[in-house]
């Protein structure tokens, strides 16, 4: 399957907040990617929508009114771009996500953002649920080591690249921010 743009379609960012340090993560070059990508997709008039983490977590930097609760520079809304706050993994739980993109006649999500293991992998896993087209941009998405079960260390570029292929696999399709702009070379 390859990226199309030939039904309507939103680009939701998600939790591209400050708390994250982007230089620890397994892509460094996550940022760089997701801000070709909105610049490209603002060009286009093409539904956005903005995804922040704000926690409910005592303590937690992504607790609004926290300086790490902040998008990070360059993919805070502009204009009327809508923000949609969440407090779980999965962007469409507890918010009005799945209504607003039904309102636009939205069939197909382009997503990406932080953590690739956790928030864009559980947003994908129900946008396919929920019947959307689900497009993930794996060169804009990153994560961080983890702590496995057993105590042992697990290397976050094996969580990106595994968290991917499942994506790829089941719920949608993994694609590059040059496959998703020259998509949209290719329809405007």
């Amino acid at each position: 399957m390859t990226l199309v743009l030939d039904v309507p379609t939103a680009l939701i960012p998600i939790d591209v907040q400050q708390a994250f340090d982007m230089e620890a993560s397994s892509n460094p070059a996550m940022e760089a990617n997701g801000l070709r990508l909105l610049s490209a997709w603002r060009d286009t008039g093409r539904p956005l929508i903005h995804v922040r983490h704000d926690s409910v977590q005592p303590g937690s930097p992504f607790q609004p009114g926290q300086p790490g609760n902040r998008l990070r520079p360059g993919f805070e809304p502009r204009d009327d771009e809508p923000l949609v706050s969440k407090s779980v993994n999965a962007a469409f739980i507890g918010t009005d996500l799945d209504l607003r993109l039904r309102r636009l006649g939205v069939q197909q999500v382009v997503l990406f953002g932080m953590t690739t293991d956790m928030c864009v992998s559980t947003s994908a896993r129900v946008a396919a649920n929920l019947g959307y087209r689900t497009v993930i941009v794996g060169d804009a998405t990153a994560c961080f080591d983890l702590a496995g079960p057993d105590g042992s260390t697990v290397p976050a570029a094996d969580l990106h690249r595994a968290h991917l292929a499942t994506l790829h696999a089941e719920f949608g399709i993994v694609v590059t921010t040059d496959d998703v702009i020259a998509s949209i070379t290719a329809t405007d």
